[in-house]
């Protein structure tokens, strides 16, 4: 592209600034081509120096004069971000740093919650507010997550829960970039609100990261974090604390059950100070767990909880023996009784909630229930399975 060309689009691009001097790659591209120029690979590939992130540029170095600093940049109103500082930024336009003004980040109680497992140790260390990062693993559906919530429920504790992704990166828990109304602001992440309100940061399913993860290290030594991109050092408030719930325990899923989770480095596992392994509850914590559930959607039956709970903890000893390969979670119990609130019919209620399973599985899990509760009649095509075939063959 000639040089006049290149005066000609920079010129183009200016007389349609909106006083920031921030562009999207779309923006860039269509003001050339009102111009008659091809694509200004040249602007867009060959200016690292004016690019802020993927797709946005920041051109006011190319027009003539300083980055603009003097502009308040026009922010939403909606909450919960608000404005609470500006910070210049090297070769971009002044920066609006966006952070999260919640009143109240204490989870809501949950009256159905029945504590068990390592229920009363977390509260202990929570109630210290001492930092104490904790690793806790378990089969999906067992109540890792939900403990957590309601231990800072019941402490009155603030929680900020992420889930976490194979996509999850920096941006997304320490903060980073990003366009609001054609303005580049500095928008605060998750992990850095939590330290500041001095919250439990919860890091759901963290087995589901990548190495991005990394970033968190200096996080879980517990120490101020230097965050580089505003230059502000944030040290964390009195209670602030790390509590990770996982599948696995970082290092993988061998058989298949939860193939999306990752190895962990060796160096962010160790950071945790303890790893908890959370179990399913006892058949008695978990029938009250189901009456209480029952009781919030009104559908009362201590029978059919005796029943649900007795089946779920045949297949989960046959699941554990290694003789089949799919389990009842306390969770998936939960939906039956939902089911059962919405259908009025037992058998409907199972049926639909193991229909997710396959085929051999799914019949042989409903047949093991009607033999476990008499009152069900089997649906016409479920053929009969005993439960000595449950326990001893390899495959159901």
């Amino acid at each position: 592209m000639k040089m006049i060309d290149r005066e000609n689009l920079i010129n183009t691009l200016q007389s349609q600034d909106n006083g920031t001097g921030v562009f999207t790659r779309k923006a860039i591209i269509e003001a050339a081509a009102s111009i008659g120029l091809g694509f200004p690979a040249w602007l867009i590939n060959g200016k690292p120096e004016v690019k802020v992130e993927r797709g946005i540029y920041n051109l006011t170095t190319m027009f003539g004069g300083p980055a603009l600093a003097s502009s308040q940049p026009n922010l939403p109103q909606a909450a919960p971000l608000a404005v609470v500082q500006t910070a210049p930024a090297p070769a971009i336009l002044t920066q609006a740093i966006l952070n999260v003004s919640v009143d109240n980040l204490v989870p809501n109680k949950d009256e159905t919650f029945v504590p068990f497992g390592f229920y009363k140790d977390l509260k202990t260390v929570l109630s210290s507010s001492m930092f104490y990062p904790i690793f806790i693993s378990g089969l999906s559906g067992n109540g890792k997550t939900t403990m957590v919530e309601q231990v800072c429920a019941n402490l009155k504790r603030e929680a900020i829960r992420v889930n976490i992704s194979i996509e999850t990166d920096e941006d997304d828990l320490i903060g980073g970039n990003t366009l609001v109304d054609g303005n580049v602001v500095y928008r605060e992440g998750p992990v850095l609100t939590a330290m500041k309100r001095g919250a439990v940061l919860i890091l759901d399913e963290v087995d589901r990261g990548s190495n991005k993860l990394m970033c968190l290290q200096a996080i879980l030594e517990g120490k101020p974090y230097f965050n580089k991109k505003t230059g502000d050092t944030i040290t964390p408030a009195p209670g602030f604390n790390l509590v990770a719930t996982a599948n696995t325990k970082g290092r993988g899923s061998d058989d298949g059950k939860f193939i999306s989770a990752n190895i962990l480095d060796e160096a962010f596992l160790e950071r945790f100070a303890i790893t908890v392994e959370q179990e399913y509850p006892t058949m008695a914590t978990e029938k009250k767990i189901v009456m209480k559930k029952m009781e919030r959607v009104n559908i009362l039956d201590e029978d059919f909880a005796t029943h649900l709970v007795t089946w779920s903890d045949v297949i989960r000893k046959t699941y554990y023996e290694g003789a089949i390969d799919e389990l009842i979670s306390t969770r998936r119990l939960e939906h039956i009784v939902n089911a059962y609130a919405v259908f009025k019919d037992k058998t409907k209620a199972v049926q639909l909630c193991v229909n997710r399973f396959d085929d051999d599985t799914k019949e042989a899990f409903i047949d093991l229930y009607a033999k476990v509760d008499p009152s069900v009649e089997l649906a016409e095509g479920v053929t009969e399975t005993t439960e000595q075939e449950i326990h001893t063959d390899g495959e159901i």
